[in-house]
């Protein structure tokens, strides 16, 4: 099974709005992937939702525990320091090593211009999907 750790806006952009970051979630939740997160991941990703979109606490609430259901949670060991422009992505990079994940999905340029980080390549996550949909044919 394909392991995929994602960066807090592709799940923002999955909980706001049908498209290619929604197909990646459910995915996860059809049991095809295995989606890795960590609570640094999903603590952005409530954050925003609140601060930025104004969600409600019961919609907030519903999000992450959609996260912990359908997400492998790990908790990283190691902290690492690669993208300095933007230290908080460094969390999606130690989420990948500590979950050992294939793939880290990103749309955030300074990440993808990676191409890899240890055994996980940096895609798009209509990269993604296309390679995932020939995968599990």
């Amino acid at each position: 099974m394909l392991s995929v750790t994602a960066d807090s806006n592709i799940y923002i952009s999955a909980f706001g709005y049908p498209g290619k970051p929604r197909q990646l979630l459910d995915m996860a939740d059809a049991g095809l992937i295995r989606l890795d997160v960590s609570d640094a991941i999903i603590d952005e990703t409530v954050r925003v939702l609140r601060d930025k979109f104004g969600w409600s606490l019961e919609a907030l609430t519903a999000a992450e525990e959609q996260l912990r259901r359908i997400g492998n949670h790990v908790t990283p060991t190691q902290t690492v320091d690669v993208i300095k422009e933007d230290p908080a992505d460094n969390r999606v990079l130690e989420c990948a090593q500590a979950a050992g994940s294939d793939y880290i999905v990103t749309g955030d340029k300074g990440v993808l211009r990676y191409g890899q980080f240890g055994k996980a390549k940096i895609v798009k996550v209509a990269d993604f999907l296309d390679m995932g949909q020939e995968r599990l044919r």
